[in-house]
């Protein structure tokens, strides 16, 4: 059996190195990895596949925020399913200079050994204030 804790914490330790390699091995063919509803990179709906992701999401972060890392409070496995509740951090939101410091939960759903659903979870009020981007509606 994968140890799903293992290779989310794997994908968390390779990004915080600015190594996505980690993180783009686990993700399914068609994972649909959905960002919190409202937030900046929400698109409606789901990204599907791993290029979707880094397109939207993982190349869009360096561009909007200055020295940007997840801090990890707790991870928790519950079968093919891993929770974890995080801190973002950034040194300035690069559109108003605001540092960032924001809550978040990550939800990432397995089937042999590939995510094939991950789910955000975020203030998004919080996100907005910060970043001067209006939530998306």
């Amino acid at each position: 059996m994968t140890d799903n804790v293992a290779l989310v914490q794997a994908a968390y330790d390779g990004l915080a190195k600015g190594d996505a390699g980690p993180l783009l091995d686990i993700l399914h063919d068609e994972v649909q990895w959905f960002e919190a509803e409202h937030s900046m990179y929400w698109p409606g709906g789901a990204f599907v596949g791993p290029q979707a992701v880094v397109e939207n999401v993982l190349a869009r972060i360096p561009e909007d925020h200055d020295d940007f890392r997840i801090e990890i409070r707790r991870v928790l496995g519950c079968g093919d399913t891993v929770l974890v509740e995080a801190r973002y951090h950034a040194t300035a939101a690069k559109a108003t200079g605001k540092p960032l410091e924001l809550q978040a939960a990550h939800v990432w759903d397995f089937e042999t050994g590939k995510v094939v659903r991950w789910q955000q979870y975020i203030d998004t009020w919080q996100e907005a204030r910060l970043t001067g981007v209006e939530p998306v509606s």
